[in-house]
């Protein structure tokens, strides 16, 4: 009997410890989930989010105010992410990296469906700011905002100064070109390759030599290529008028076809129709070097008295105006390629510098569209210069106002 009873005694006892230990533990539970929440840090607040300004669309600026824990105490926050859905209860996606003490994020997708990161405009979009600690499983978000769209824009602000610039130059044209067209004489410098132009095709007759005329490596869509033109045609009437022979050899199909055209109306312009071969105007080959041996070697067997070297060239340019110095031609050269102007300065007797390759076509065909745009140009360049000058003189004044107003941003 006093057995059984110790027995009993033992499992009671068994009993109320069990309990109070469960007891314990759900309190201890209830208190570590309480200073979880504790020590959850302060969310970022005051998120908002409109369309990104003078874009072309597909952008949304966001901003917001920093987690008041940002910085400070155990739990400190150590940046922000950006997170955005198509509705609030939807799957949010992280659209930016960490971010470090800043307060706003431009969210910017791509413009084309079909390209990676697509953002189409007009969409609706939810955003909520993840302020993070150290420790990756304690993260604060903020409130869902949300809808917000973006859309593009008509005009970027920003480029105002842009659009002055250019409506100033296209009035500037247009005035000119009137002008020119109500037959006032607009002034333009003398260039000396050109002036010597005459002079070489002279001594060509004189000495009863061809002239060589090379249109160099670009194509029909180079600007350089297309002011070279201008100048064969006036080269190609002298020559007919001289009754000298010209040789001009070509590097592209499409430059051969529109230079003979060229060569052929100045004939006819100088009433020796007659006089005009399809020879004069021939098709050597597309390769570089190829056609700078095939061009060489007109220059050594013909010996022409003049070389006229005008459009777009590249390396062939010091080998070409070398063996013109072998030959012993008068050598007038003319490109827009920087690299290859000292080439033809050191090795030919006149060259046109950069720009005065497509004034000369103005300065020789005197056509009022021609003539107009070159005076805009000079006008444009001066106002330029003189605006530099100005926002130069107020920078060192402390004023801010003219540099910033022609600084374009984004």
């Amino acid at each position: 009997m006093r057995l059984k009873l110790l027995f009993l005694s033992c499992l009671l006892l068994i009993f109320i410890c069990t309990s109070a230990f469960t007891q314990d533990e759900a309190v201890v539970a209830d208190s570590l989930e309480t200073t979880a929440e504790t020590i959850s840090p302060a969310p970022a607040t005051s998120l908002t989010a409109i369309d990104k300004p003078d874009d072309h669309g597909h952008g949304i600026d966001l901003s917001w105010e920093l987690s008041a824990d940002d910085g400070g105490g155990l739990m400190s926050v150590m940046g922000y992410m950006i997170y955005r859905a198509t509705s609030p209860d939807g799957s949010y996606e992280a659209r930016s990296g960490l971010l470090l003490n800043v307060t706003a994020y431009s969210d910017v997708g791509a413009m084309n469906e079909g390209e990676n990161d697509y953002m189409p405009d007009y969409t609706d979009y939810y955003y909520k700011v993840r302020a993070l600690t150290t420790d990756s499983a304690v993260f604060a978000d903020s409130e869902i905002l949300g809808p917000v769209q973006s859309f593009g824009q008509w005009f970027n602000w920003k480029r105002l100064s842009v659009l002055l610039l250019v409506a100033g130059f296209l009035f500037l044209t247009v005035y000119f070109i009137q002008k020119a067209k109500g037959g006032a004489k607009l002034f333009v410098r003398r260039l000396a390759g050109i002036e010597a132009v005459d002079e070489a095709i002279g001594r060509a007759t004189e000495m009863g030599k061809p002239i060589l005329y090379v249109l160099g490596l670009g194509t029909a869509a180079d600007i350089a290529t297309i002011a070279s033109y201008t100048i064969l045609s006036r080269v190609a009437k002298k020559v007919a008028e001289y009754q000298t022979g010209l040789i001009v050899p070509c590097y592209d199909p499409i430059v051969m076809a529109i230079a003979q055209e060229t060569v052929k109306t100045s004939y006819m312009n100088a009433g020796r129709a007659d006089a005009y071969n399809e020879d004069m105007v021939y098709f050597v080959t597309n390769q570089q070097f190829a056609y700078v041996a095939g061009v060489n070697g007109v220059m050594l067997r013909d010996r022409p008295a003049t070389n006229i070297y005008m459009g777009k060239f590249y390396a062939e340019s010091l080998i070409l105006a070398e063996t013109g110095v072998a030959a012993g031609s008068i050598q007038i050269a003319g490109t827009d390629e920087i690299s290859q102007i000292p080439f033809f300065v050191v090795a030919c007797d006149y060259t046109l510098i950069g720009e005065e390759l497509y004034a000369a076509s103005a300065y020789l065909g005197k056509e009022p569209l021609l003539l107009g745009s070159l005076k805009a140009q000079d006008y444009a360049k001066a106002c330029l210069i003189f605006l530099a000058i100005i926002g130069f003189i107020t920078l060192m004044f402390g004023y801010h106002g003219i540099v910033d107003f022609f600084h374009v941003a984004g």
